[in-house]
């Protein structure tokens, strides 16, 4: 498997987000201004197929990152691809000088992300008529 970091909203990102969100998932609002200004990390298979994407920015409070969009094709699912791509995540906030990292969760995969290290905080929130809640971890 072979990661590469954009600094755009490369094909292949939203080729897999076009797959697992909006084929799959039904979401209509997938694509956003935020794309814009996120890095967009991509997994590649072995045939150089892309398998997994996620995206994360800066947010607003100094040294705070937003991670998201974690999209994983179907038949990859269960191989650990999602940690992966969370610790790389992870490792690229850390070398932007990123001291924690928030998500906006789908409430299904909470316990996902709380095997990784993040805590939920706040209230449960609609998004496009799936619940989500936000969720955040110290690096």
């Amino acid at each position: 498997m072979k990661i590469k970091v954009y600094d755009f909203l490369a094909d292949d990102a939203i080729t897999v987000r076009q797959k697992v969100f909006v084929c799959e998932q039904g979401f209509k609002d997938e694509f956003d201004n935020t794309d814009k200004v996120a890095s967009h990390i991509v997994m590649y298979n072995e045939n150089g197929e892309p398998i997994a994407t996620c995206r994360v920015f800066e947010d607003r409070k100094k040294g705070g990152f937003i991670f998201g969009r974690l999209a994983v094709i179907e038949s990859y699912r269960g191989m650990n691809i999602g940690t992966k791509m969370i610790r790389e995540a992870e490792r690229l906030v850390l070398k932007m000088g990123g001291m924690s990292i928030s998500l906006h969760a789908q409430c299904r995969v909470r316990s996902f992300y709380e095997k990784l290290g993040y805590i939920a905080y706040g209230a449960i929130e609609n998004e496009e008529g799936c619940p989500h809640i936000w969720m955040t971890k110290q690096l």
